[in-house]
């Protein structure tokens, strides 16, 4: 019987395995982690969401700090320590700006993780979103 789509590539040795998995969690995060984190206080990190302000102002998780990707620069980034560990998201899986963010700030040499799932991830866990008028919402603003 031929090999089936899952086992047509051989899967990685266990120690590959281990090291690969591992390993991802320095890169990302999960809803789940990022909620429990936000709700005890305990919150270590400056959590980014990546969307447009419109997006934003919509529903976004509370806590977060609205900037776009396309707009992370090193003068935005002063008023934070070189060692603040930065969580990026965006609206979900289908959607890449939170590597885009990640990517930006890892160039700028800025710690960071991506919270898997997004926007689309934190509801499906029954986290809700806040809500706010666009003219109102928090975004970073550029600094002279």
């Amino acid at each position: 019987m031929p090999a089936s789509n899952v086992s047509a590539v051989p899967a990685a040795d266990s120690a590959t395995a281990l090291a690969h998995f591992e390993s991802s969690l320095r890169f990302e995060t999960d809803c789940w982690d990022v909620s429990d984190s936000l709700a005890s206080g305990h919150a270590d990190f400056v959590l980014l969401d990546v969307r447009s302000p419109e997006h934003f102002a919509r529903g976004h998780i509370p806590g977060a700090i609205n900037f776009p990707h396309r707009k992370i620069t090193e003068s935005k980034l002063r008023e934070y320590s070189a060692d603040t560990l930065f969580v990026t998201y965006c609206a979900g899986p289908h959607c890449n700006g939170a590597t885009r963010g990640a990517i930006r700030l890892a160039q700028l040499g800025r710690p960071v993780k991506i919270m898997i799932g997004g926007v689309t991830g934190w509801l499906d866990e029954g986290f809700v979103l806040e809500t706010q008028a666009a003219s109102a919402c928090t975004e970073m603003r550029q600094q002279p």
